[in-house]
């Protein structure tokens, strides 16, 4: 899943892409902040929060934790379901 991500990496001196999210109210409450930013880069100070991050259809519930850190939101809230291939047995 990464290896894709680090052909497109942002440029150091630019700096991480993040979005205003409500991260001081969300510890204080702890509910999760729901987001449709799927671009936003995690820092660290998103550790041990919880997100719901909108997929196109439904909004993914998602912890971060020490190792999400430097991934996008939009990594972790898939927007595509697998593919399973059933044949029907009423033949």
């Amino acid at each position: 899943m990464r290896a894709a991500a680090v052909l497109f990496r942002r440029s150091v001196w630019k700096g991480p892409h993040f979005v205003p999210l409500p991260i001081s109210k969300a510890k204080e409450t702890k509910t999760p902040i729901r987001t449709n930013a799927r671009s936003c880069t995690i820092l660290p100070q998103f550790v041990g929060l919880t997100f719901q991050i909108h997929n196109g259809k439904d909004y993914v519930q998602v912890h971060i934790n020490e190792k999400m850190v430097g991934y996008k939101l939009g990594e972790f809230a898939h927007t595509r379901k697998k593919f399973k291939y059933t044949q029907t047995k009423n033949r």
